[in-house]
């Protein structure tokens, strides 16, 4: 029997964030007898889940944090060199041309670079390291991989060839379930009549929970009765509890910290609100229409994201109290028959045959 092609998969630091979903949700469904992955994780993460890993047949790999960045790649090269990988995948946006280029001069012969991101207003430094990073952006993949058009311009370039390679999920693990919308509501403390606004993600400047707060702030002098929850960690939760407590709003927020159930929260929510500062392409967009739970997004969030009538846009610039307008209105929304057709283009068993298709021909086109 001919053994899986195993693909390094280098995915940064693991803290249970959206990217790490996306990798994961491939491994889980593409066809394992043919391909494996082996992850190469930064020794500071929090999150990893070796155990899944192990259990589906692949490895796990520390290396120093990319922050170290000559150890880092005289790790990588030595690793690349020792297990002889032919498929490098990096999925750590303009950061990849550290492991790229240690996977070339290890004569790594397929070497894919993977845009999830792009950049946002504000973060001064972050930008002008990754102003700098981009220009080497298509010195060392062979290939390029992006999660939507707007996340591969971002980094490759406009003229730059690259394939989008959807956040795909399993759909059917987000399909609205009346009965477990009900349960977790009532386990949440909240009743079947109240407004419950919910938000997934890490606690970052990204994700811009500040700007959240004052919105919700203005729902709640609309909507006494509304709850906000909040789920995910980061280095922010406590900033953004103190920001709660001098709002005077700590009573209507919930901080739930790292779940493992979304499916059933985005259930519950009445509506999701995303106003990140940049998104490539944020898997809960894609997660909240599975579940016909509307969503209302900044407009830095990519149009490709929204395939169906329930994932609206609003800028930063408007005001909060229009956010807040906006979101209680947009709470009362039902899917139309056959709104969610356009679901299919994340469907992740599709999805994973793409993936497979790709390491196959890239390694073909070496041997």
């Amino acid at each position: 029997m001919t053994e899986p092609v195993r693909v390094a998969q280098v995915v940064g630091k693991m803290v249970g964030g959206g990217v790490e979903a996306v990798v994961m949700n491939y491994y889980r469904h593409i066809d394992r007898g043919k391909v494996q992955f082996d992850f190469l994780v930064d020794s500071d993460s929090t999150l990893v889940p070796r155990d899944e890993i192990e259990s589906l047949g692949g490895r796990v790999f520390e290396i120093p944090p990319y922050q170290h960045v000559a150890e880092y790649q005289r790790e990588l090269q030595r690793l690349f060199k020792q297990e002889g990988w032919k498929i490098v995948h990096s999925h750590i946006n303009a950061l990849s041309v550290f492991p790229l280029r240690a996977a070339k001069k290890a004569g790594v012969p397929v070497r894919i670079a993977h845009s999830h991101s792009t950049s946002g207003r504000g973060e001064y430094v972050k930008n002008a390291l990754k102003a700098v990073l981009k220009t080497q952006s298509n010195r060392y993949p062979t290939h390029r991989f992006a999660c939507s058009k707007f996340a591969g311009e971002w980094l490759f370039g406009s003229s730059s060839q690259f394939v989008v390679m959807r956040n795909a999920v399993d759909l059917s693990v987000f399909a609205p379930d009346d009965e477990d919308r009900l349960r977790t509501r009532r386990s949440l403390g909240v009743a079947d009549g109240q407004l419950l606004i919910g938000h997934i993600g890490r606690f970052t400047e990204q994700k811009n929970h500040s700007y959240l707060l004052n919105i919700f702030d203005q729902v709640l002098k609309i909507r006494n009765d509304a709850v906000l929850v909040l789920v995910g960690s980061g280095p922010l939760v406590e900033q953004i509890k103190d920001q709660a407590d001098c709002l005077g709003i700590s009573h209507s927020v919930r901080f739930l910290g790292t779940r493992s159930d979304a499916a059933s929260l985005y259930r519950a929510f009445d509506v999701f609100c995303l106003p990140s500062l940049y998104e490539g392409l944020p898997m809960v967009g894609v997660e909240c229409q599975a579940s016909h739970t509307p969503i209302l997004a900044s407009d830095t969030v990519t149009s490709e994201t929204a395939v169906t009538s329930m994932m609206q846009f609003e800028s930063l610039s408007s005001s909060c109290i229009k956010w807040a307008e906006r979101l209680i209105e947009l709470s009362t929304e039902v899917f139309a028959p056959g709104d969610d057709a356009g679901l299919q283009v994340f469907e992740i068993n599709a999805a994973a045959r793409v993936l497979l298709d790709c390491y196959m021909t890239y390694l073909g086109s070496v041997d």
